[in-house]
């Protein structure tokens, strides 16, 4: 069943002023009775509520630092809105709970909707195409289907290494976030579309990722510009962002052109859109929602996984003992084996480590909102009504103290080795949201970037600037800004003596989010 539906409106007010914001938007003041007793940062200002010392680029990084000021449930006022964040351990597992919350289409969400409408990320709880595409797609990401991606996104890894491997004769540092960017659009688009974007032919980013970084940041800016100001200051802005949109909707519009006139596809996700029924009611996905979900395919598809990508290569670089140490996996488990196989992936265990400690770190989709489908009190202390709503601040959960430790801001992958993450308590690592609407294709992300840095472990020594220090640049998801590493070629590795497997099946790769609670 679809989740219960508590929005109260699913367009956009076309309003001078209000077409800055969701109709029906719901401010805190109307779904929170006691908001009185929420901490908000001192020096709050009037009209304009709490702009001292924050920086409109970086709303996620402004909300980490007062949250360690507030503690786990406190609330910010932008331009007359209020908004609660929370991050403690045992609210999220209450605001997880699935009989009394669902998903909550928050504002950078909402922002999106004139560009993905109701695809899978951006749907209302109530709208019907939700449902409907999930079930028709879901198969797209079971074993058989993963199986067959795998021999693809070795493909995609090769163009990759091809063009390392050049950068690195040269002499020249590679671009580790532009160049996972690459690899990421490259690696949905053939697996899930049939497509290929030429994206490591070219000099500059293909039109279509400058078009999906301009909206991203675009759907950002709206939460920073009071509503009634946004026509008139970011009126150059919005004309860029309608052109922006139309690129995506071209591109995207010809690639389902031309796979209907070619047919084929063999089960892929864009196969699957135009040719699959619901099982049991014969749905089928409209032109313009396939439209929808592609677009959310292409942008969700990749735009996580490569920052994922990105800061596991930063903290590889900086832990040269980690690294050795995951290297060391590596070659033990793939042996002199020029391509891995899929199977093999999930046998990088240790590595599997460096990417949840570096999505622990920084979990690249930031936050997930989540709204009360009935009046309730959130962890029996906070009155909510029903429809009210609440933003779990995924990077501070993860550095909650009472969960991850003294040391919660320094990198260790050994916090997920099987005997830690038994003892940690459900609902404390959430980097792809929580519930029935959870990422949908975090299997897909989890294989290919675990794929990806064992290939690239193998190959290269990473070599890190000393000089530079880690930004985070905010676009609704996180990167690491100007992140550049040296590369040193690796001999091939000898044939290694042979692995002792213990007899049984092989395990699936372990979901951070199932085992977790849900």
């Amino acid at each position: 069943m679809a989740e219960t539906d508590t929005e109260t409106d699913t367009t956009t007010d076309t309003g001078t002023a209000g077409q800055w914001l969701p109709k029906g938007f719901r401010g805190a003041e109307q779904g929170w009775p006691e908001l009185h007793r929420i901490p908000h940062p001192p020096r709050r200002l009037p009209l304009l509520g709490d702009v001292l010392g924050v920086d409109r680029r970086t709303p996620v990084q402004d909300s980490l630092r007062f949250a360690r000021q507030l503690g786990p449930v406190f609330r910010r006022k932008a331009f007359g809105k209020e908004f609660v964040f929370v991050w403690g351990a045992r609210i999220a597992a209450d605001i997880a709970d699935e009989s009394r919350f669902a998903k909550h289409v928050g504002l950078g969400i909402a922002n999106l909707r004139p560009v993905a409408g109701d695809g899978l990320f951006t749907a209302y709880n109530h709208e019907p195409n939700w449902q409907l595409a999930h079930d028709v797609l879901a198969p797209a990401f079971g074993r058989e289907a993963m199986e067959g991606y795998h021999p693809m996104m070795l493909a995609v890894a090769e163009r990759l290494t091809d063009h390392w491997d050049r950068e690195q004769a040269a002499g020249r540092a590679v671009d580790v976030p532009g160049d996972m960017t690459k690899l990421t659009l490259e690696t949905i688009a053939r697996t899930g579309f049939g497509h290929d974007f030429g994206s490591f032919e070219r000099d500059r980013l293909h039109p279509f990722v400058t078009a999906m970084v301009g909206t991203l940041t675009y759907a950002q800016r709206l939460n920073s510009v009071p509503s009634p100001l946004a026509p008139f200051l970011l009126r150059a802005a919005s004309r860029r962002n309608t052109a922006d949109i139309a690129l995506l909707n071209r591109t995207v519009d010809d690639l389902v052109q031309a796979r209907r006139r070619s047919g084929g596809g063999d089960g892929d996700l864009l196969g699957r859109m135009l040719d699959t029924a619901h099982p049991e009611t014969g749905e089928r996905l409209s032109p313009e929602n396939v439209r929808h979900q592609v677009i959310t395919f292409l942008v969700a598809g990749h735009e996580t996984t490569s920052g994922a990508l990105s800061f596991a290569l930063h903290y590889l670089s900086r832990h040269p003992d980690v690294a050795a140490r995951a290297r060391a996996e590596v070659d033990r488990v793939w042996g002199d084996s020029p391509a891995p196989g899929y199977d093999q992936v999930a046998k990088l265990r240790y590595v599997r480590r460096v990417l949840d400690e570096s999505l622990r770190l920084w979990p690249t989709a930031p936050a997930y909102a989540r709204e009360a489908r009935q009046d309730t009190v959130l962890a029996g202390e906070h009155p909510m009504r029903r429809g009210a709503w609440a933003l779990v601040l995924t990077p501070m959960l993860h550095r909650d103290p009472e969960v991850w430790g003294a040391d919660a801001e320094e990198f260790d992958p050994d916090r997920f080795d099987a005997k830690a993450v038994r003892g940690r308590a459900p609902h404390t690592f959430k980097p792809f949201g929580t519930g029935a609407r959870a990422c949908i294709g975090r299997q897909f992300a989890l294989h290919e970037a675990t794929l990806v840095l064992g290939l690239l472990l193998r190959r290269y020594d990473l070599r890190s600037d000393p000089d530079y220090r880690l930004r985070v640049t905010e676009r609704l998801t996180l990167m690491p800004e100007g992140l550049r590493l040296h590369l040193e070629r690796r001999p091939a590795p000898a044939p290694a003596a042979p692995v002792t497997v213990p007899e049984g099946p092989v395990s699936a790769p372990r979901c951070p989010v199932h085992g977790m609670g849900d």
